[in-house]
């Protein structure tokens, strides 16, 4: 019974948050009218970038957790045993689950597998990443356009009222500011986060390489001093 009484208080927070979540819509909505029809473009690639941009960091993330010494690393492929996921789950865990998952058991045949091991992870470490930096690229080239246009529009009310419509001139010129600043909110931080994802893949493909090279000594059967 005392689940079905109604919560006033609860009721007068959720119509808040929903009277609030109304109001970011329709200045959303306005923000971008107020920009033409240059904002849609701008919209898409703000969404198509830091979905991308989500999915990387998330990615990285599970590769550098629980990870493996390659020493520990060794010893899996020494006795070709795969390493358990529950314990071990990064980029060197990975590393060895796709090597030993199609190992021979022939060293000279083996080797080669390791190596495409090696550059078929580096390679996913790189997916996405140029997309990401040529989409924060494109942002301030999409303002810039919405700023000619602007000023286009700016300039045919000049050449039909002159100056002294100051609120026909005032669409256009909100027009051109607002797209510029838009490309430049999405393009700032696209441009840092490309560069942070950067480096972190740069590590990481640092670490999987010389694990490639160290695991190269037990694919020949013999172990390092």
């Amino acid at each position: 019974m005392l689940n079905q009484i109604p919560n006033p208080i609860f009721n007068q927070n959720l119509d808040r948050i929903l009277h609030q979540v109304q109001n970011h819509f329709w200045a959303m909505e306005a923000y971008l009218k107020t920009g033409s029809i240059v904002m849609i473009p701008l919209l898409i690639v703000s969404i198509v970038m830091w979905t991308l941009i989500i999915n990387r960091i998330f990615f990285f993330q599970r590769l550098y957790r629980k990870n493996m010494p390659r020493e520990r690393a060794g010893e899996f492929v020494k006795n070709n045993e795969l390493p358990p996921t529950h314990i071990y789950r990064g980029a060197v865990s990975l590393l060895v689950t796709q090597f030993l998952n199609v190992r021979t058991r022939k060293p000279d045949v083996d080797l080669y597998i390791l190596d495409e091991t090696v550059m078929d992870i580096i390679s996913v470490l790189e997916r996405h990443l140029a997309l990401i930096g040529v989409l924060a690229a494109i942002a301030p080239l999409l303002g810039l356009l919405g700023t000619v246009t602007g000023m286009m529009a700016t300039f045919d009310i000049i050449s039909v009222f002159g100056t002294g419509n100051a609120r026909a001139m005032a669409g256009g010129i909100s027009e051109a500011l607002v797209t510029t600043q838009t490309g430049l909110l999405v393009a700032i931080p696209g441009l840092y986060m490309h560069g942070f994802l950067l480096k972190r893949a740069e590590k990481l493909k640092t670490v999987i390489a010389s694990t490639g090279i160290y695991l190269q000594r037990f694919v020949n059967g013999s172990e390092p001093e």
